[in-house]
């Protein structure tokens, strides 16, 4: 096919027929013209016809699953973004989003023929294709943080993309059913809630019908069939209501267009699932949606409702005056009417409508500066903590679960004590609130006050609540706040504080294992000359020291094997490990070391036990008690055991099980725990299992600071006449 456009530019906007004669009416060309061109300039029409030959020529040859040429896909998405009204630039991208991906078509080419932008927004929404990846979904997660990632630069690309997917999911029915499957579950999870993340309502929810469908066809025709009847029962009573709205605010003197609507499919679903309703149970199939001019009338139009029909107890919400983190805007209220059934009204003003449709769109689609730019800018903001997020993860897969961690779709609303509101999702708890100001308030925070009052930081936040987070200098994160955390942020800020804490404790640990091992060789780290270690950094491929050092410390390296390494010519030779000459200085564990240095819950050691060290991969070293059972099976691994002794001085205290037979009588426990509690000792853990009528086995998990301090707490129990015997388990 010839390419016009290279020999000369066109004078006026080409003819289409000749092109797409082939082409059935829906797919056809000028159908794609005939939309844009009630919105764009005829130049700007004549490159969107240009870049459809590009883009018919690159695919010339390549079908469909269905039989169809390829370049009908690309058209039906830049179809479903001519009526969004968006630019030509995104037509134009809507038109090749395919060819650098499908085609020998390279960015260059593109940005040559159409310039820079197009070719950013077409690179924005290709998959990774030539990069290899160790699994289809890793490949999966890394397209998607591209994608999110160029979204943040430019908010079309995910416009693109959701088109993209919504005509992929019209046309599904093609593909296998496993395959049908596993496209519809990424549609629910991730881009139907990236639809409502963005206010696009109307997208979102053929998004969802189509994803139900596809991913459980039969429940979606059982209950498509079972609201087909419900509806046919209540048609004319939902008419009388409509009617019934109407008459009164128009009595009011109240101007306003009434919509009567059916709850789409996927929400009575979703609603069925996680309240454990059934279909007779889910009452409010219906909703009512009030269309006014103005936000004053908005309100007339709420006291007039709840004037006809009863309101429901605490289901009114203002999202006008507090508008929803997409931007969505209106007024919510449930109402009782006279036909026994309750009736949702949403009440709002025709520009919150098209916002609430079509969200970021609406900048396009109706040139609205207003009330578009505040969910634009609601976007943006979302972007910019998706920017940080990708920042803060390891990897491809823990960025795309920490997006869909985000895409809550209920939220609560909490106040600043300065009065600022804070968006968060449900569930969230103040160390969410900590990290959605800042993460360094996160990283330092150790208590919170809620209107006023302390709170367990695992406390779930309610809307309208005031919280205060108390820091402290020299606080850092807890390990377990990752078991209570909702938000992204809160989660990503905490495994990255933990991830970098953990390599510092490896740093500092393998610095003091290869001193160690450099020890038993006459040798020290600081007497090394550079060039030595230079080429033992090149020889392992350790980009530095710090590296070098961090995977000794994390079980990776062996030290006395680097430290033979290190030696110079002739002096590489040391005693085997576990000789007494090599092994002359035992590691001292002080009990700080961080999380390098774990404690084997097999035998739980405590200061005072005699130990051993056993180095693991990844996880640095574990101690083990000498006398432990496990001990016996890595001996066929002399060179991964350390030898280790506690410091004269240990800190911390240290987890260990006791178990205790106790008389079954009422109040055992209690008198147990007061007896340990005056002892000064936690209990983490208890269990308590029945061995016959009169006698009962308690399990208890304590913390103890040493070896003394355990034989006191064991002293005291022995002393209470409920305990007949106790013993540290082995």
């Amino acid at each position: 096919m010839a390419l016009p456009w290279r020999t000369r530019a066109p004078s006026k906007r080409p003819h289409a027929s000749a092109v797409s004669a082939t082409l059935p009416s829906v797919h056809k060309i000028h159908d794609l013209v005939a939309v844009v061109d009630t919105y764009l300039k005829p130049e700007q029409v004549a490159e969107i016809y240009r870049a459809y030959l590009f883009g018919a020529e690159a695919h010339e040859g390549q079908c469909r699953m269905s039989g169809e040429p390829y370049i009908f896909h690309p058209l039906a998405v830049a179809l479903i973004l001519a009526e969004m009204r968006l630019d030509y630039e995104s037509i134009i991208a809507a038109l090749l989003h395919d060819v650098m991906e499908d085609t020998g078509t390279r960015k260059e080419e593109l940005a040559h023929a159409f310039g820079e932008e197009v070719a950013e927004l077409v690179d924005g929404v290709s998959k990774l294709t030539h990069i290899h990846f160790e699994s289809k979904a890793e490949a999966q997660a890394e397209n998607f943080r591209k994608m999110m990632l160029a979204m943040v630069r430019d908010l079309r690309v995910i416009l693109i993309k959701l088109a993209d997917r919504l005509h992929n999911m019209r046309t599904l029915g093609i593909m296998r059913p496993d395959k049908c499957r596993r496209i519809a579950r990424e549609t629910l999870e991730i881009y139907a809630p990236i639809a409502h993340r963005l206010g696009m309502n109307r997208v979102r929810l053929e998004l969802e019908e189509l994803g139900f469908a596809a991913h459980w066809p039969l429940r979606h025709r059982v209950l498509a069939e079972a609201v087909r009847k419900a509806r046919g029962n209540r048609r004319e009573v939902i008419n009388r209501i409509e009617t019934s709205l109407g008459e009164r605010l128009q009595q009011e003197g109240i101007t306003c267009e009434v919509q009567g609507r059916q709850k789409h499919l996927y929400s009575l679903y979703r609603k069925m699932v996680h309240k454990h309703l059934s279909f007779g149970e889910v009452l409010d199939l219906y909703a009512f949606r009030i269309v006014v001019d103005s936000v004053d009338t908005c309100y007339r139009v709420l006291g007039v409702v709840h004037n006809l029909y009863k309101p429901k107890p605490g289901t009114f919400k203002d999202y006008i005056a507090i508008p929803k983190a997409n931007g969505y805007q209106s007024l919510h209220t449930v109402l009782f009417n006279p036909y026994g059934f309750p009736i949702e009204v949403q009440i709002r003003t025709r520009d919150m409508d098209q916002v609430a449709e079509a969200g970021i769109a609406a900048h396009w689609l109706y040139k609205t500066d207003g009330s578009s730019s505040s969910a634009q800018s609601r976007a943006r903001d979302w972007l910019r903590g998706l920017l940080e997020l990708q920042q803060y993860a390891g990897d491809s897969m823990e960025f795309l679960e920490h997006v869909k961690i985000d895409l809550f779709p209920d939220e609560v609303y909490v106040f600043t004590p300065q009065g600022e509101i804070r968006v968060l999702p449900r569930g969230a708890t103040p160390v969410d609130f900590a990290y959605a100001v800042h993460s360094d308030v996160g990283n330092t925070c150790v208590a919170a006050r809620v209107n006023q009052h302390l709170v367990p930081l695992r406390s779930e936040l309610l809307t309208g609540q005031t919280v205060e987070i108390i820091t402290a200098a020299g606080a850092r994160p807890n390990p377990a706040w990752l078991d209570f955390v909702v938000t992204a942020k809160a989660r990503s800020a905490i495994r990255n504080y933990l991830k970098n804490l953990k390599e510092d404790d490896a740093i500092a640990l393998g610095r003091r294992l290869l001193e160690r091992a450099l020890g038993s060789l006459s040798l020290s780290l600081d007497s090394l000359p550079d060039g030595r270690l230079q080429a033992l950094l090149a020889q392992t491929g350790s980009e530095s020291l710090d590296q070098l050092l961090a995977e000794i410390g994390l079980g990776k390296r062996m030290p006395l094997l680097t430290a033979r390494a290190l030696a110079p010519e002739g002096q590489d030779e040391a005693p085997e490990v576990g000789d007494s000459a090599g092994e002359s200085r035992p590691l001292s564990i002080r009990g700080t070391e961080g999380m390098v240095v774990s404690f084997a819950r097999c035998c739980r050691p405590i200061p005072g036990d005699s130990i051993l060290g056993f180095l693991s991969a990844g996880r640095g070293i574990v101690i083990h008690t000498q006398s432990c059972k496990n001990v016996g099976e890595f001996r066929n691994k002399p060179d991964k055991w350390i030898d280790v002794q506690w410091e004269p001085q240990t800190e911390g205290e240290f987890p260990v099980e006791v178990r205790a037979q106790v008389a079954n009588q009422r109040g055992v426990l209690a008198t147990v725990a007061a007896a340990i509690a005056e002892m000064h000792a936690n209990i983490e853990h208890v269990q308590m299992d029945e061995r016959d009528g009169s006698h009962s086995s308690l399990t208890l998990l304590i913390t103890v600071t040493d070896r003394r301090h355990l034989a006191r707490i064991l002293r005291r129990l022995r002393h209470l006449e409920s305990v007949l015997r106790i013993q540290r388990t082995r």
